[in-house]
């Protein structure tokens, strides 16, 4: 069966959109995708000075370990032409490991669930559209994440035409 997984995806240079597309497809070599959210379009949080971004969130289950995962996701993000711009900088596509099952681990190579995740709504919004019910391990259930006023004040808009392809 393996682990139950959520990625997420995002992109603010180039085709963005056509990046989460290639990256999903990718992935489905690694993982079984069971579902990919919509696409929102949010501002940059932490380096506000570049392009707005689109995320999504798919949920699969891969039978790779969480250092497995974080490898080849990077190895995605490298095949789909990403460049190292810095730390929270622009990108053609970043692929992070959200949750992995009821996992929390804490090393120098992989943090998960991601340690941002209960503070961003462009990664719970996508999240709860796909499982309502989803828990992060150590944060609590994602509805009730996504709820609290600091979440809630983040701007982000879904894109109604725009999806990402199983």
């Amino acid at each position: 069966m393996g682990a139950r997984v959520a990625i997420g995806l995002s992109s603010n240079l180039g085709d963005k959109l056509l990046f989460l597309r290639r990256a999903c497809v990718s992935l489905s070599g690694s993982m079984k995708v069971t579902a990919v959210s919509s696409v929102y379009e949010t501002g940059p949080m932490y380096l506000t000075d570049q392009p707005d971004f689109i995320n999504a969130v798919l949920i699969g289950t891969t039978e790779l370990g969480p250092l497995a995962l974080l490898a080849r996701l990077k190895e995605t993000e490298r095949g789909l032409g990403r460049q190292d711009r810095g730390r929270n900088g622009p990108r053609e596509i970043d692929l992070d490991i959200v949750a992995y099952g009821s996992l929390a681990l804490r090393s120098q190579a992989v943090t998960v669930p991601h340690p941002r995740a209960f503070e961003r709504r462009f990664v719970l919004q996508p999240l709860v559209e796909v499982d309502p019910s989803f828990r992060l391990p150590g944060f609590g259930l994602a509805q009730d994440l996504l709820s609290r006023p600091d979440v809630m004040k983040q701007q982000v808009k879904r894109i109604s035409d725009a999806h990402l392809l199983l």
